[in-house]
């Protein structure tokens, strides 16, 4: 078994697939990499071949949780990170991961801080990013990283970390990773499973990673057909009262607008 291996999930024809790769193969430690699909294509199959990069095709609906449990599963390694076809890390991204990986054996989810790009562009930091890295501080903290009660202090006010700049350690979190049965709040429902199982949760507040919003991706179908809002409500009601959530959610409906356009 591998130490680390990002898994690529790759779905139709992006065309930010090959920069997601190249971004990869520019990893300042040499990146084990694979990519999974479940609508294989012509595109797909190219850059697998140009990159010489394992492709594995699963079977079945494409679907956001299967499609991410199996490149968990596929990814023959201690640590994988599910890669999003149309994101970017930095290249130092698996050195800082292994690094804090070998200091802390107990780590179970290591995550960064991250760039936001509109299309092609860099974005620049808004309050949206700001209230998100206030709401990771509890797991800055080594000595208190560990707590299931710090994990969830992270999380009851909101998802802040950006799912594809996670990287789990299977041995830590389980198999099944992915059981829940949302859609857009999948990643945040998971983390709170994890949070209160035993694993240290490390949070590295350089931006090793690039995360786009454009207007095919998921965030933003989400939106538009009311998933995300739907969703979030229902995880804040898991820890606040329903005067409590209505006032969260407002504040949530106007910062959606920071990822438009």
């Amino acid at each position: 078994m591998k130490e680390h291996v990002f898994a690529i999930c790759a779905y139709g024809e992006s065309p930010y697939l090959e920069a997601c790769i190249r971004s990869l193969k520019m990893q300042t430690v040499p990146a084990d990499i694979i990519l999974c699909t479940s609508t294989p294509n012509q595109h797909i199959e190219e850059l697998a071949e140009k990159y010489r990069i394992p492709l594995f095709v699963r079977e079945g609906k494409s679907n956001i949780r299967d499609d991410w449990e199996f490149a968990c599963k596929t990814a023959d390694a201690r640590l994988v990170t599910i890669a999003h076809q149309d994101d970017m890390y930095h290249r130092r991204y698996k050195e800082t991961l292994l690094k804090y990986a070998r200091r802390y054996p107990d780590m179970a989810l290591f995550t960064t801080d991250y760039v936001l790009v509109k299309g092609h562009e860099l974005a620049r930091k808004d309050k949206v990013h700001l209230v998100k890295k206030l709401l990771r501080l509890p797991l800055r903290f080594p000595f208190l990283n560990h707590l299931k009660a710090v994990k969830k202090a992270a999380l009851v006010w909101g998802n802040p970390i950006c799912c594809p700049s996670c990287t789990y350690n299977k041995e830590l979190t389980g198999d099944p990773l992915f059981e829940s049965c949302l859609q857009y709040a999948l990643d945040w429902d998971t983390l709170i499973r994890l949070a209160d199982q035993a694993g240290r949760f490390i949070c590295i507040e350089w931006p090793l990673f690039y995360y786009r919003i454009h207007e095919s991706n998921a965030t933003k179908a989400c939106m538009k057909d009311e998933r995300r809002s739907r969703e979030e409500t229902e995880m804040f009601s898991r820890f606040w009262p329903g005067p409590v959530v209505k006032g969260i959610m407002h504040f949530y409906r106007r910062a959606y607008k920071a990822y438009e356009g």
